[in-house]
C-alpha cells in the first residue's frame, strides 16, 4: 500500500477537491447539448433525459454499498481505477453514439464516479480533525457549486462550435490528466483499514439509518437538490425550443443557475455558527414564496429573464440547505466516515434521481409556471421533513 507522503500532502489535498465537482461536471457539461443530442440520436426528450437519470440513480445506489469497501480496502487503488473507468466510458460515448450504450456507460460511469466522491471526502476525515475539518466539510458544496457553473458554459460553447460529441471527449481528457496528476502526488490516506466482516458492516449500516435525523437529513439533501436537477433537465428544452434560443444562451442560464448553488454555500459558510433549525427554516419559507411568485407572475410575464431570476433565487436558498445539512450528516458518524458519505450521498442522489424525473413528468414542465408548481410541491415535501428532521436532531 502506497501511503500518501506528507511532503505530496498540500497538493494530493488540492486534488481531492478537484475532484469533488467531476459528478457535476459528468451532469452538467451536456445539458446544452440535450436537445440536440434528442435530435441526433433521433429519440424524445424524455429518452434523452434518462441519460441524466440513469448516472444519477447509479451513482446513487453504489455510494450507498462503497463506504465500507473504501473503509475495508483503502482509498487510493480503487479511486485511480475508477478514474480510468470514467475517462474509458466517456471516450466510448462519444465514439459509439447509440442511445442504449449511451445509457450503458452512463451507469458504469456513476458508480465510477461513486468510488472516487466518497474517496476523496473520506480523504478529508482521514487527515484533518476539529475545526478545520468543518472548515474543509463546508467547501465541499461550494466547490462542488463549481460544475453547476463552468460545466454547462463551457459545454455550451462545445456543443455550438463542435457539436455534442465534444462534451464527453472533454470528459475523458479531464479524467485522464487528472488520473496522471494522482498516480504522481497522490497515496493512502486511510491510517487503519477496517476488517471487511459483512455482519459488522450491516450492524453499521443499520445503526446510521435507524439515525432518523441523519436518514431524514439525506432526504432533505436529495429534494433540495431535486429543485436544481429539474430546471437542469427542462431549461435547455424550454430556453431553446420553447423561447428559440441556442445552446450557448442554456450554457449561460445554466451557469448563473450554478453560481446561484454556490453563493448559497459560501453564505452558509459564514453563518456556521448561527442555529440550524432557524437558518434552514428561513430558506426554506424563502424559497416557498419565490415558488409562489414563480407561478402567479407566469399568467402575464414569461420569458428567459424570469425563468432564470427565480431559479438563482431557489437555488441560493437550495444551495445555503445543502452545505448546512450536508454538514450535518458527515460529520454524525466521524468513525465511519466512508459509511456515512456514502450514505449521505447515494442516499441524497437517488432521492434527487427519483424526485426529479418523476415531477418533470408528473407535470410535463414545459413552461415556467409548470416548473413553478413542480417547485412548490417539492419545497411543501421538504419543509415537512425539515420540521421531522429537526425534531430528531435535538434529541442528539
Amino acid at each position: 500500500m502506497r501511503n500518501l507522503k506528507e511532503d505530496h500532502k498540500g497538493f494530493s489535498t488540492i486534488l481531492a477537491l478537484a475532484l469533488i465537482p467531476l459528478s457535476g461536471f459528468a451532469t452538467d457539461i451536456y445539458l446544452p447539448s440535450l436537445p440536440a443530442m434528442a435530435k441526433d440520436l433521433n429519440v424524445s426528450a424524455s429518452a434523452i433525459q434518462l441519460t441524466l437519470v440513469f448516472f444519477m440513480f447509479s451513482l446513487g445506489i453504489s455510494q450507498i454499498f462503497i463506504g465500507s469497501i473504501l473503509d475495508s480496502f483503502g482509498r487510493f487503488k480503487i479511486s485511480i481505477a475508477s478514474l480510468a473507468v470514467f475517462s474509458i466510458t466517456s471516450f466510448v460515448i462519444a465514439l459509439v453514439p447509440d442511445i442504449f450504450v449511451i445509457y450503458a456507460m452512463r451507469i458504469i460511469q456513476g458508480i465510477a464516479i461513486a468510488f472516487i466522491v466518497i474517496a476523496k471526502r473520506a480523504y478529508f476525515v482521514d487527515l484533518f480533525k476539529g475545526d478545520k475539518l468543518k472548515s474543509y466539510i463546508s467547501l465541499f458544496s461550494i466547490i462542488w457549486a463549481c460544475a453547476p457553473i463552468m460545466a454547462p458554459f463551457l459545454g455550451g460553447y462545445l456543443e455550438h462550435s463542435f457539436g455534442w460529441k465534444s462534451n464527453f471527449y472533454f470528459l475523458g481528457g479531464l479524467s485522464l490528466l487528472i488520473l496522471l496528476l494522482e498516480l504522481r502526488y497522490s497515496g493512502e490516506s486511510i491510517k487503519e483499514l477496517h476488517p471487511f466482516k459483512f455482519k459488522a458492516i450491516t450492524n453499521t449500516y443499520s445503526n446510521m439509518l435507524k439515525s432518523v435525523d441523519f436518514t431524514l437529513g439525506f432526504v432533505i439533501l436529495g429534494i433540495t437538490f431535486a429543485i436544481v436537477i429539474m430546471f437542469n433537465l427542462t431549461s435547455p428544452f424550454i430556453i431553446e425550443r420553447i423561447f428559440g434560443y441556442s445552446a450557448i444562451t442554456t450554457g449561460y442560464s445554466a451557469l448563473l443557475s450554478g453560481l446561484s448553488v454556490m453563493i448559497g454555500g459560501i453564505t452558509a459558510k459564514s453563518m456556521i455558527k448561527k442555529p440550524l433549525a432557524k437558518k434552514v427554516g428561513t430558506a426554506i419559507t424563502i424559497q416557498l414564496i419565490l415558488a409562489l411568485l414563480m407561478i402567479f407572475t407566469s399568467s402575464f410575464e414569461s420569458n428567459i429573464y424570469t425563468l432564470v431570476a427565480f431559479t438563482m433565487g431557489l437555488n441560493i436558498c437550495g444551495g445555503f440547505i445543502y452545505n448546512i445539512v450536508l454538514g450535518y450528516c458527515l460529520s454524525r458518524f466521524s468513525k465511519n466516515a466512508g459509511v456515512a458519505s456514502g450514505l449521505t450521498g447515494g442516499g441524497a442522489y437517488m432521492v434527487s434521481a427519483l424526485f426529479s424525473y418523476s415531477f418533470v413528468n408528473i407535470y410535463a414542465v414545459k413552461s415556467q409556471f409548470l416548473l413553478g408548481l413542480a417547485n412548490i410541491s417539492l419545497l411543501a415535501i421538504v419543509g415537512i421533513v425539515f420540521i421531522i428532521f429537526n425534531k430528531y436532531r435535538l434529541k442528539n
